[in-house]
């Protein structure tokens, strides 16, 4: 096959389909050759005519130049932008279960995935936080991470769409360990020969030696003990309230955020348009865009493609290097 990135659409009622024509459309055509997307054929061209995209739309191994769509038929999709469906979340599981499939056979060499809506994805009966515990489990992977790159801050975190209070008791020396020891080896496989690393503690200041909270001494602290001893740069727990400041101005290649919260909200503060979503311990490449459906916007040819550019421009990266 002449594609190496397969793009799943998302919510077929979502601004997916509109970023990603828009997206191809600004990229030249020997690009627009290795890509197919996974979703609706209809959805595509509509999102195409409401952006102003005249190129047309292409089977997966149709010649010429165009946007390629391997069309996953699903019944009872609305038709129509901004709405919330149950359909909708089927289609979304289908195209990335189809996605899955290609990468996992060798007939694609990353993912690059447009936005889900989490609502529509249970309404249709598939109850996952979003797409990296789908991935895991299609992979069949014992555990996967959240990394967001961006191009002055990276986060990797120890857990993501869980409350903030099952988000600590996640956080135990084994969980950190690992994903510090994750983070490391994909920022090695990005080009860095010895990526520096900094832990964010859990607790205001640490905990202040057990003050606020004993968590960072006896869970956070050994786990950075013992990647050390492994021989891997990394520092910490350091206070949340500085880490990121420090890392955005260049002594850390990588920060480990103990939460979500904790790691999205500096990645969005400073890149919120460029910063792409990225799943490691996978057998699989993947990344994403890093924002949602928008139904308030979707149909309006008003979403901003950025970000799936930069899902595009990350993937490419990744293709390029070798997976360790």
């Amino acid at each position: 096959m002449k594609q190496s990135i397969v793009i799943t659409m998302g919510d077929p009622s979502g601004v997916g389909a509109e970023v990603t024509v828009r997206a191809l459309a600004a990229r030249d055509a020997a690009l627009r050759e290795q890509v197919r997307v996974i979703g609706d054929r209809s959805t595509v061209a509509r999102a195409a005519a409401v952006c102003g995209v005249d190129l047309p739309i292409l089977a997966p191994d149709e010649d010429g130049d165009g946007i390629r769509v391997d069309h996953v038929a699903v019944d009872g999709l609305p038709g129509k932008f901004g709405v919330l469906s149950p359909a909708c979340g089927e289609a979304s599981y289908r195209y990335i279960a189809r996605a899955v499939e290609l990468a996992m056979g060798g007939d694609a060499a990353s993912i690059v995935t447009a936005p889900i809506n989490k609502e529509a994805l249970n309404a249709a009966g598939h109850h996952y936080d979003g797409h990296t515990g789908m991935l895991a489990h299609l992979t069949g992977s014992r555990s996967s991470w959240m990394l967001l790159a961006s191009e002055r801050l990276n986060v990797v975190h120890v857990s993501t769409h869980v409350s903030l209070k099952d988000a600590i008791g996640r956080a135990t020396t084994g969980r950190v360990l690992e994903t510090i020891r994750t983070g490391h080896k994909h920022m090695k496989r990005m080009g860095l020969e010895a990526p520096r690393i900094a832990v964010a503690g859990i607790n205001p200041h640490c905990g202040e030696n057990g003050l606020f909270g004993r968590e960072d001494d006896e869970a956070i602290a050994p786990a950075v003990a013992a990647a050390k001893a492994e021989g891997i740069h990394v520092e910490g727990p350091i206070s949340a309230d500085t880490v990121y400041h420090r890392a955005y101005n260049g002594a850390f290649d990588l920060v480990v955020a103990q939460y979500h919260d904790q790691g999205h909200i500096p990645i969005k503060l400073v890149a919120f348009d460029t910063a792409v979503n990225v799943s490691l311990g996978l057998p699989i490449d993947r990344c994403s865009v890093d924002h949602g459906t928008a139904f308030d916007i979707a149909g309006t040819g008003k979403a901003n493609h950025v970000n799936m550019l930069a899902a595009l421009d990350y993937a490419a990266k990744m293709g390029a290097a070798a997976r360790g």
